[in-house]
């Protein structure tokens, strides 16, 4: 799958910060929710209407893989692709990376399964077309 890959700068905040002096790990799970919505944001750039309401989206799970601390000095990115497209559902990936020296270094990665959803009806729908073509 040729994913389109987005690149989400992220601004830690002192309040990220926790006693140990590194990033709270609860904060990484916030980062990759920014980053997705950055990412639709994104595909809404591309001419195509999102009617969240109708078709929408939601989280039906989360994981994330610490590899290294983030500081509050570290210069923060959050790449998001879609890592794997089924009928109703796809994967989104993400990797957190600062810049190290002019080297992108991951600090931790994660997976989210996103659920396409009509608030309306409260059911479950297919992913709509036309998204397939922008996110693949």
């Amino acid at each position: 799958m040729n994913s389109f890959k987005h690149k989400t700068p992220i601004q830690i905040r002192f309040k990220d910060i926790d006693k140990l002096g590194h990033v709270n790990n609860a904060n990484h799970v916030t980062y990759f929710e920014l980053a997705r919505v950055d990412y639709f944001d994104e595909l809404a750039s591309k001419n195509i209407k999102i009617d969240w309401i109708n078709e929408g989206v939601i989280l039906a799970k989360i994981e994330m893989e610490y590899k290294q601390p983030i500081i509050l000095e570290d210069k923060v990115f959050v790449y998001t692709w879609v890592s794997k497209m089924g009928t109703k559902s796809f994967d989104m990936s993400c990797s957190i990376v600062k810049l190290e020296n002019g080297v992108e270094v991951e600090l931790a990665k994660g997976l989210a399964i996103i659920v396409c959803f009509n608030y309306k009806t409260n059911q479950t729908i297919l992913i709509p077309e036309k998204w397939k073509a922008i996110m693949m």
